[in-house]
């Protein structure tokens, strides 16, 4: 296992078969606001911007812990959703076993 790698990474679908370890996010944020969108152009300029909306429009940008803006088109709301409830599914089976 690399060290990039933690044994619990909890794996959330951010659309197009796309996954982000939520262990590694410090934000999830809509772009809309004039400093999000200088960040995200920043981040441009300096290769830190990974692009997973397939040509769709940008709805979420998540920052992480490695400096990397991921730029999503789910909602903000909804990935906190499917993070709720994977968090919810890991303390099911926790308790199931």
């Amino acid at each position: 296992m690399s060290e990039n790698q933690s044994p619990g990474a909890d794996l959330v679908h951010v659309g197009f078969g796309n996954f982000v370890a939520m262990n590694k996010v410090l934000a999830i944020v809509t772009p809309n606001s004039a400093p999000i969108q200088r960040m995200i152009r920043e981040g441009k300029k300096r290769g830190a911007i990974i692009d997973v909306t397939s040509g769709r429009r940008t709805k979420a940008a998540v920052f992480t812990e490695s400096s990397n803006i991921l730029l999503v088109a789910i909602t903000p709301e909804a990935l906190a959703g499917r993070v709720s409830a994977a968090r919810a599914g890991k303390v099911t089976q926790a308790q199931d076993g």
